[in-house]
């Protein structure tokens, strides 16, 4: 079975989403979403959610998906496991955050 790995930017951004979650509308909703976006993690191996190659223009290969308000990137790493690279709310300019969170800025 494959790993889902939860990179650096990706578990600072699940911080940062549950805190803003929580102090906005309460720690059930915070846990919900929380859940709700580790249970589309674990839909990625058999395809379960809707993911899409990256644009060639980041020049990184991954793929993303859209959880409600937020865009998660993900990668095969080489181990055959699944790496969470970031997440990103629809709202922020996702090239510059994109590359920083892969490395690239």
């Amino acid at each position: 079975m494959t790993a889902i790995r939860i990179h650096e930017a990706a578990s600072s951004r699940l911080d940062d989403i549950y805190r803003y979650t929580r102090d906005r509308w309460g720690e059930d909703q915070a846990e919900k979403y929380i859940t709700g976006l580790f249970a589309a993690f674990d839909r990625i191996e058999d395809r379960g959610v809707a993911s899409k190659p990256i644009p060639a223009e980041f020049g990184v290969d991954g793929f993303f998906f859209r959880y409600e308000h937020h865009v998660v990137y993900w990668r095969h790493l080489s181990d055959g496991d699944m790496g969470i690279v970031t997440i990103l709310h629809e709202r922020m300019h996702r090239i510059d955050r994109f590359r920083d969170d892969f490395g690239l800025g």
